[in-house]
């Protein structure tokens, strides 16, 4: 009897762990939400669901921080494209210090014209007085962030900044001065010190070659009229619009406004080597140097940021698995146009993820370059 008992009793043990081992088994990947994978097109180029997957991550995961709008671009159309609630196509987005691209683009147009020299002393009225070393500085060195002005980009307290000075505090009438202000640090060219307050020197050189008259009104019309003529029009960016200090001088290292469409349409710009409708707006060989790594920084152009590893201090995107040819105009808080011409593509991410937690955010946009290949 005792042994009958136990017959009928055990099985009925062992259904809890039986159920348990059933919940355990894995179950794949949980689905996706809806708006997931309506954001990516039938045949994006890659498998559809690994790249609604990997546009989702940029949504969803806490690592990646407040993305606000994702595009990705394969040979010159939208594959996918997404907006966090409250944000569209129509939405202007800030740039940050994906004006500096812009800027650098700007610049090149002008050296094509033959209105600037890149390798003569930069026309900065202030530094050609007899005996002031700054008149040293080329036009080269200012795009390459290597001009030796002494420059902080970031302090602590922040009001300590030099970009922060310029822009918000003692500077921010006329940007311009107070950069060009500043006093040499290093030998000109002999050093990499990334500064937001050398591409409103840039965006000052331009107005100086541009505009008739040296009054705010005419060097903001000016520059304004270059940049919608030259670039955005032909290029398809209608929704740009530029900054100005009130001294006239476009703010060229951090305040243009542009839709996210926009700023796909700039980073294909870029992956056509300067033209867009078959117009070639820039030589080829200027997005070809804006492209090169500094004499100074391998991980830094002229006015943008390469995928290779750096000279100093810590990569800025992904060298260690993604293409040795991708760039990428970058801004505060995790604004990123991401080129890679060998992919064929381009990816837009804008949003706002704190500086120090942009490393996990940049991985996750390597993950959405990743999954396309030559």
């Amino acid at each position: 009897m005792p042994i009958r008992k136990f017959s009928l009793i055990a099985p009925l043990a062992l259904l809890p762990a039986l159920f348990g081992c059933h919940a355990a088994a894995p179950s794949g990947p949980p689905p996706l939400p809806p708006e997931a994978l309506k954001a990516v097109v039938e045949r994006p180029g890659t498998g559809r669901e690994a790249l609604a997957r990997a546009v989702d991550a940029l949504f969803t995961d806490p690592a990646a921080g407040e993305t606000r709008a994702v595009i990705v671009m394969h040979k010159g159309r939208i594959v996918a494209e997404r907006y966090a609630p409250g944000y569209h196509e129509n939405t202007r987005f800030i740039s940050w210090s994906m004006a500096k691209s812009v800027t650098g683009v700007m610049i090149g147009m002008l050296v094509s014209d033959g209105r600037l020299k890149l390798d003569e002393s930069a026309p900065v009225a202030e530094w050609q007085r007899p005996g002031d070393p700054r008149g040293e500085i080329t036009l080269r060195q200012l795009l390459q962030m290597r001009s030796g002005l002494k420059h902080m980009e970031a302090g602590d307290p922040v009001y300590r900044s030099d970009e922060v000075r310029m822009l918000f505090l003692d500077g921010r009438n006329d940007m311009a001065r107070y950069a060009e202000d500043q006093p040499l640090e290093f030998e000109p060219g002999a050093k990499f010190v990334y500064s937001s307050n050398t591409s409103v020197i840039l965006a000052d050189l331009a107005a100086r070659v541009l505009a008739p008259a040296q009054d705010p009104d005419s060097r903001r019309r000016a520059v304004a009229e270059y940049l919608r003529t030259r670039l955005f029009e032909p290029a398809g960016m209608r929704s740009m619009v530029p900054e100005f200090d009130a001294a006239g001088t476009l703010i060229g290292g951090s305040m243009i406004h542009g839709s996210a469409r926009d700023w796909a349409r700039f980073g294909e710009f870029l992956r056509n080597k300067g033209s867009a409708g078959g117009v070639q707006m820039v030589p080829r060989q200027w997005v070809d140097f804006m492209t090169r790594p500094s004499p100074r920084e391998s991980q830094y152009g002229a006015q943008i940021w390469l995928n290779r590893k750096p000279t100093q201090g810590e990569a800025s995107l992904f060298p260690e698995r993604g293409p040795a040819d991708l760039f990428a105009a970058e801004g505060h808080v995790g604004q990123f146009v991401l080129v890679a011409p060998s992919r064929e593509l381009v990816v837009v991410r804008l949003g706002m993820t704190p500086e120090d937690r942009l490393h996990p955010l940049v991985s996750l946009l390597g993950n959405v370059v990743g999954l396309y290949q030559p």
